[in-house]
């Protein structure tokens, strides 16, 4: 496994991090097994993954108990978790925004209990809350530093406008968004990070399994997957764009020997800014596959036909 130092926290964090979103007990991503789940958190640690990222809207809790589950018993300083606040536990196309100072230390709690641990390394604000004053929210967030429990203060899916707001009641270490090579909208906010010395955590970054090659043909889902109602990559014009770029990573993935998805992972991290990117794992065999991603790395030339690839298919 390879590390990364992060910039504002001095913290080496593992270049993938275990993604928990489809770990939420719903089925919302397809399969889902909980003891697969947990080994395959636990696979990922014994290959070098020291990060696990997860919320409490994930599943109500769910998420967050079975990540709890999955590191009992293993050496807490070893590892580094992330969670969030201020998003209610309902699908996340409807769910309410509320980053208060009484949720921040309300939900602190609950997912602490969780988690089963006594502090959270990465503390994120999980979606910008229009409707409270981000001085509040930092207030809080400062609050739950000096207690000690939370280590680091970040923010998930802001705006550089918005970061720049929140700075002004306090560091910022961490910025989540999403981020890979069928979408490229945040690439601004990533580069203007890594300026500002605010490292990136990207999520998204198999673009919901459509960048593993598993998908040849638009699949059939329930109306209620999140893999469509999230992300638009199922759904024409994109689905036939995204096709012609597994062409091009097949024949990559052909020259190193290695599955597609290590050609995403190897992309996103050759990216500037991105310090580690957030991948989901439902079974011990992809945090195993995942754990040898790193093995290898993209050439400069391998990294330009891609590039150029994702330009000339707008994506």
């Amino acid at each position: 496994m390879k590390y990364r130092q992060l910039k504002n926290t001095g913290i080496c964090v593992s270049w993938w991090t275990v993604g928990t979103w489809g770990m939420s007990g719903t089925g919302n991503f397809g399969y889902f097994d909980r003891q697969d789940s947990i080994a395959a958190i636990r696979a990922a640690i014994e290959g070098g993954v020291n990060h696990i990222d997860t919320a409490p809207v994930y599943g109500n809790g769910y998420a967050e108990q079975l990540v709890g589950e999955a590191i009992a018993g293993l050496d807490r300083s070893r590892l580094l978790i992330s969670t969030k606040f201020g998003l209610s536990p309902h699908a996340l196309t409807r769910a309410k925004r509320d980053a208060g100072f009484d949720t921040a230390m309300r939900e602190v709690e609950s997912s602490l209990r969780n988690l089963k641990t006594d502090y959270i390394d990465f503390y994120f604000v999980h979606w910008p809350d229009e409707s409270t004053p981000i001085a509040e929210t930092m207030t809080a967030l400062n609050l739950l530093k000096s207690m000690g429990k939370i280590r680091h203060i970040g923010l998930s899916n802001f705006s550089q406008k918005q970061i720049e707001e929140a700075r002004q009641y306090g560091q910022i270490d961490v910025l989540q968004t999403e981020y890979s090579m069928v979408n490229r909208k945040n690439e601004a906010v990533i580069r203007w990070c890594e300026q500002q010395g605010i490292d990136v955590f990207t999520y998204g970054s198999l673009g919901s399994g459509i960048l593993s090659g598993k998908y040849r043909s638009i699949p059939e889902m329930d109306p209620s997957d999140t893999r469509i109602n999230f992300y638009d990559y199922f759904k024409e014009p994109k689905f036939s764009r995204i096709q012609r770029l597994l062409k091009v990573m097949d024949q990559i993935a052909d020259r190193h020997h290695c599955p597609l998805a290590q050609v995403a992972m190897n992309w996103s991290l050759s990216q500037p800014g991105v310090s580690t990117a957030l991948i989901g794992v439902l079974k011990k065999s992809q945090a195993v596959e995942n754990c040898q991603a790193f093995q290898w790395q993209l050439d400069a030339e391998e990294i330009a036909l891609l590039n150029q690839t994702i330009i000339k298919e707008n994506l």
